[in-house]
């Protein structure tokens, strides 16, 4: 059986990562032709949340599969209409009750299915969860029996609690991608037992930022330490993402190419962003 290739997004940022996003799935399509398209959308409405008309742009574009994380539910909106979507998915350690799925088995068009799982971490989040260790693992029993191939979107801030799950579900499921802090890290790797993982993916949208926020508003509250609106970043965008091979049968990754495409500023080389 071929190789099944999965292409995951990190976070898309407001207006300006859906832009890029639209404008470079296409060619990501041609090159990579990856069977399934993972986004991460929780900031993709005004880079805080997600609303139903961006859940469904998003879905326009192609995207299989959008995952959430600490802003799921910063647009009110999407709380009572989240089980209109088959194909969202949130962080499944929220308490018990809350709208919503935190993991599905999406169809594949060459037969099986992926599991995608969605859950977030405690360390640092300064929200009530339950424990992300135990839920994936109840997820993973439900899971197991329908398919060997699984994603795990694990939206945390501390990298040791994102390096503690890519080892405690190494062998377990096909990856193991972070999300949540924005920087796209150096450690993509495919774990002794045939797990892929990345502490974090990083992010889609502008680049020229803080974390796709104005840069002079985050400066400006670490310096005044007063309350500011995060406004998202103009100017040139960048995607991250990763693109995942994997073995159908055994669900074990073969392997993980980190991906980083940036939008020039005026003058600079494309892809790296230095004149």
């Amino acid at each position: 059986m071929p190789a099944v290739r999965i292409l995951f997004v990190g976070d898309v940022v407001g207006k300006p990562g859906r832009r890029i996003l639209a404008e470079r799935l296409p060619g990501l399509r041609r090159a990579h032709r990856p069977d399934v398209v993972v986004v991460n959308g929780e900031n993709a409405a005004g880079g805080a949340g997600l609303t139903p008309p961006t859940a469904r742009e998003l879905f326009g574009l192609g995207v299989d599969v959008l995952t959430l994380g600490n802003h799921a539910w910063d647009k009110r909106e999407l709380a009572t209409s989240i089980d209109e979507f088959p194909h969202l998915v949130r962080p499944l350690n929220f308490p018990p009750g809350t709208p919503g799925q935190g993991w599905l088995a999406l169809p594949l068009h060459g037969g099986g299915f992926l599991g995608v799982v969605n859950a977030m971490g405690r360390v640092f989040s300064g929200v009530h969860l339950d424990c992300p260790f135990r839920g994936v693992q109840e997820a993973l029993e439900e899971l197991g029996r329908r398919t060997r191939l699984i994603l795990v979107d694990f939206h945390g801030e501390a990298t040791s609690e994102k390096t503690a799950m890519g080892w405690f579900l190494d062998g377990r499921v096909t990856a193991v991608l972070g999300t949540h802090t924005h920087v796209q890290t150096a450690d993509a790797q495919v774990l002794p037992q045939g797990t892929a993982y990345m502490t974090d993916v990083g992010m889609t949208g502008p680049w020229v930022s803080c974390l796709g926020v104005d840069p002079h508003v985050i400066v400006e509250r670490f310096l005044t330490q007063m309350p500011h609106r995060f406004d998202v970043a103009e100017g040139p965008c960048q995607l991250n993402a990763a693109l995942i091979e994997a073995d159908p049968a055994s669900g074990r990754a073969l392997a993980i190419t980190p991906i980083c495409l940036r939008e020039p500023l005026a003058g600079a080389d494309e892809g790296t962003g230095r004149p």
